[in-house]
């Protein structure tokens, strides 16, 4: 319900015909600011549509502000310990085990891993991952490629050094090859001259702003020569209840409050077409639902 959808694509058209989409840019900084301007500019745009919808339009637009936030979770606050980042993250690994989430989200990569293989002929793919945390889906990636025999080499990075620690120590304990590295996916220097076949963010994409999320995508480009792949929660209200909901079963009142401004946060489809479109240019993204997952897939090198 709160992908507003109607109003949505009437919104766009009329940005679209007025010939400021997708807005130019030169480098990081202009890309980065064009892309929150315009997604301000849309959400703006959207509102007023849905005030000359109407009835169920403008109720879902006003329901959709109310829950909408800008606020950070607190296990991106520099207030909170190395330690009870690492709680939390061990929750979120714990959650998405029992909620098979990870089977989930390996569905969707492992036909881009496939595919890669295939078309470059390589013996190895390797896939990124940026803001992994302690590499949950790191760890099954490299688990599940394993067992089907893929020649797959994954790196999992995250800006938190204790992520880092804990990644490196489950990743020996399982006996899984998955490389871990301290990385901020913003830092223009943090690839340095690595290339990837597939670039993906899983779980985090609330995490950023759509001007950063804009730059990952765009900086992805130029080390990735297959596609950038975004996996986020799908935004509604069944997930803003239940994402909160599940998360105060694990009794850690930091992760339920952080599930319920995550829910908050998730980003509609359209906003992260519109992202996409910013940073790659026409006609190389595709957005889906795989519920309850929204999946946000930029191909490179076509």
């Amino acid at each position: 319900m709160l992908q507003l959808d109607t109003a949505a694509s009437i919104a766009l058209d009329k940005l679209r015909s007025g010939g400021g989409f997708p807005p130019p840019w030169r480098d990081m900084a202009e890309l980065e600011e064009a892309a929150d301007r315009f997604t301000a500019r849309f959400l703006e745009e959207r509102r007023r549509v849905s005030g000359e919808l109407g009835g169920v339009f403008l109720g879902l637009e006003l329901l959709d502000g109310l829950l909408r936030t800008d606020d950070r979770e607190l296990m991106d606050g520099e207030s909170v310990g190395e330690n009870e980042k690492l709680d939390v993250i061990r929750a979120l690994d714990r959650q998405n085990a029992a909620m098979q989430v990870y089977p989930m989200i390996l569905d969707i990569v492992l036909p881009l891993v496939c595919e890669a293989a295939a078309e470059s002929g390589k013996k190895e793919v390797r896939v990124l991952e940026l803001a992994g945390g302690t590499g949950g889906f790191a760890l099954a990636l490299a688990a599940e490629t394993r067992r089907q025999g893929l020649p797959v080499r994954v790196t999992c990075s995250d800006i938190v050094p204790a992520y880092i620690g804990e990644g490196k120590k489950r990743a020996a304990q399982l006996q899984l090859p998955v490389e871990f590295v301290l990385l901020d996916a913003l830092d223009p220097l943090g690839f340095g001259s690595e290339t990837f076949d597939i670039v993906m963010v899983s779980q985090s994409l609330h995490h950023f702003t759509p001007g950063q999320l804009a730059v990952m995508i765009a900086r992805s480009a130029r080390h990735a020569s297959g596609a950038f792949v975004g996996i986020d929660g799908y935004r509604s209200l069944l997930l803003a209840a239940g994402v909160p909901l599940v998360a105060a079963l694990q009794l850690i009142p930091s992760f339920a409050l952080d599930g319920l401004t995550s829910a908050r946060k998730f980003y509609s489809e359209t906003e992260l077409g519109i992202v996409a479109e910013i940073a790659a240019g026409s006609g190389r993204h595709t957005v889906s639902c795989a519920w309850p997952l929204s999946v946000l897939t930029v191909r490179f090198g076509r």
